[in-house]
């Protein structure tokens, strides 16, 4: 695990920020339902800890931003480094926090890649790349999502049910998308081949 602003800047207030990028790991990617499980008991702890924010992925990263006390966020930090589903732990920010961004939020997750091409603002941010982004470039896409959360607690849609999605099923549409003439030659080509073989078979039966 790396610290980008961790010990540098000591809290000193009970409310605080943690702001944190991470890699899906082969076990995260292996369960079809790793976000759905991240999303939902996230979600349930949480709101007993009385914290509250956001949960990004897409393109294999994750970057969440969380709320709460001092201890809470320590407390999430010290789970977060034990779970095998991401690795390579940054976090970006661990300081004390005025008010929260994402108060009507227990925990929201968002795909980024099904809604960032359609956010005017986010286009400089495809592909999602966190790792290489400065810290104003990630302050500036909190604020953004700041923004969206904004957006939602007008129409009263503050702590709605986290997306039901799969990071296998992402990562694989993805794929196919970028290869799709090639997939499609391939199955064409397959197909000839098999149906090569069942003229064989019949033609030595009939001959």
């Amino acid at each position: 695990m790396s610290v980008v602003n961790d010990s540098t800047n000591p809290v000193t207030t009970d409310l605080c920020q943690l702001v944190y990028l991470s890699r899906i790991t082969s076990t995260g990617l292996s369960n079809a339902s790793t976000l759905n499980d991240i999303a939902e008991v996230a979600s349930k702890h949480n709101k007993a800890d009385n914290i509250t924010g956001i949960l990004c992925y897409g393109n294999g990263y994750f970057l969440q931003c969380v709320e709460g006390s001092e201890q809470a966020l320590t407390n999430l930090k010290n789970r977060l480094i034990m779970d095998d589903r991401h690795k390579d732990l940054t976090i970006l920010d661990f300081s004390a926090l005025e008010d929260r961004r994402f108060a009507g939020w227990s925990l929201r997750s968002i795909t980024l890649e099904r809604w960032m091409i359609k956010e005017p603002k986010l286009k400089k941010f495809i592909p999602f790349k966190p790792y290489e982004w400065s810290t104003d470039e990630w302050t500036e896409f909190l604020d953004i999502l700041q923004g969206y959360y904004e957006k939602h607690v007008s129409t009263g849609e503050t702590d709605s049910q986290p997306i039901q999605y799969s990071t296998l099923g992402l990562t694989l549409s993805k794929v196919v998308g970028q290869h799709q003439a090639f997939f499609l030659i391939q199955t064409i080509l397959g197909s000839l081949i098999i149906l090569a073989l069942l003229w064989f078979m019949i033609s030595d039966k009939i001959f």
